[in-house]
């Protein structure tokens, strides 16, 4: 295609496939027209994504320094609270959507120190499978934390009230 000025595309009319449209507006299609971003909202995004990563990166050093037994609690724990916002969910009780995506995520990094642990000691991933079969099956079902301090709640404020 060749490049035609704008002073030449609005003295001509096309009756080119290109510049008609199905519209009942008969103007001048100009095309490969881009608009410029301002570079405010480009710094705005990259300032926001470096705050994220640096979040990250220091969940990650707080995950690191748990023994593995804790992480090993923790995912529990976390997988508990996870299916406390499903209930709530298929409820239609109040939750924060978001916490989906943050509680897997950090499961999923749990895990991921957990393996790169096993790696180091020379577990491969079949061996790893086993011990994740068997310390599955050792999982004592307790409720969730964030249960726990329902509970614990409902007992004080009990208390209040039969105590006034």
């Amino acid at each position: 295609m060749t490049s035609l000025s704008i002073a030449s595309l609005s003295s001509t009319t096309f009756t080119s496939k290109m510049f008609l449209s199905k519209s009942s507006f008969n103007g001048i299609r100009l095309p490969n027209i881009t608009v410029a971003r301002a570079p405010s909202a480009s710094t705005q995004s990259f300032s926001s994504l470096v705050v994220k990563m640096a979040k990250r990166e220091e969940e990650l050093k707080e995950i690191r320094t748990k023994t593995t037994e804790e992480l090993q609690e923790e995912i529990v724990d976390l997988k508990g609270e996870l299916f406390m916002l499903r209930l709530q969910r298929s409820a239609r009780n109040e939750f924060k959507s978001s916490e989906f995506l943050r509680m897997r995520k950090r499961i999923a990094r749990m895990l991921t120190v957990k393996r790169e642990r096993e790696l180091e000691e020379g577990i491969n991933k079949r061996i790893s499978r086993k011990l994740d079969r068997k310390w599955k099956k050792s999982i004592v079902p307790r409720p969730p934390p964030s249960l726990i301090k329902l509970r614990e709640e409902e007992a004080a404020e009990e208390a209040k009230d039969l105590s006034t």
